[in-house]
């Protein structure tokens, strides 16, 4: 899977790639392209764009969709996995009424907006409490986990209960990005 972080300048003070880059690299591949929606305004015209630019799955903020169950019920209808995205100091109680609708949800691990930071410890109490939720359900809810995972914390973080881990400096930041996500998967299934 291609994770693609999209940003608008509002919602988090920083810019990304629009539909036609998002266009560009689903001519490339046929892996499935993973969108999270960074911005004010993931609805309508702009959010058809991104489906019909090749995304797969699509994260949209909870904590700024005000018709969140309207965005959920459009991605499926448009035959996209539909999932909620969570800032850190955003509590798992946002998602109540949402959890059973969506096929994912992205738990940011740091503050969005920029590469680089430093994980918060404090999400795996988080990712914890949204695995025990999501099985106590009976739900098939996968979770993601978002910001500042790397070597030294990708087995804490898939222990913790996250299914697909999201790593860009981790595995872009330096060197063979294909060596550095081999070795992160090999860590995070505990072989490495």
């Amino acid at each position: 899977m291609i994770h693609v972080d999209v940003m608008d300048g509002h919602f988090v003070p920083n810019l990304s790639v629009g539909p036609p880059v998002l266009r560009a690299v689903r001519r490339l591949t046929q892996l499935p392209l993973d969108v999270h929606l960074m911005m004010d305004n993931a609805t309508g015209p702009l959010l058809d764009a991104f489906i019909d630019a090749g995304a797969n799955w699509i994260s949209v903020h909870v904590e700024v969709q005000p018709q969140l169950q309207r965005t959920i019920d459009h991605l499926r209808a448009r035959g996209v996995r539909p999932g909620v995205a969570l800032n850190p100091a955003t509590p798992l109680a946002a998602l109540d009424a949402a959890l059973p609708a969506i096929d994912h949800v992205l738990v940011m691990t740091v503050n969005p907006g920029f590469g680089g930071q430093q994980f918060l410890p404090g999400m795996l109490d988080k990712v914890r409490e949204l695995r025990r939720r999501i099985n106590a359900a009976g739900l098939r809810t996968q979770i993601e986990a978002d910001g500042g995972i790397a070597d030294h914390n990708v087995r804490e973080v898939v222990e913790a209960g996250v299914d697909v881990v999201v790593a860009g400096a981790a595995v872009f930041g330096g060197g063979d990005a294909a060596t550095a996500a081999n070795r992160l998967l090999r860590i995070g299934n505990g072989k490495g």
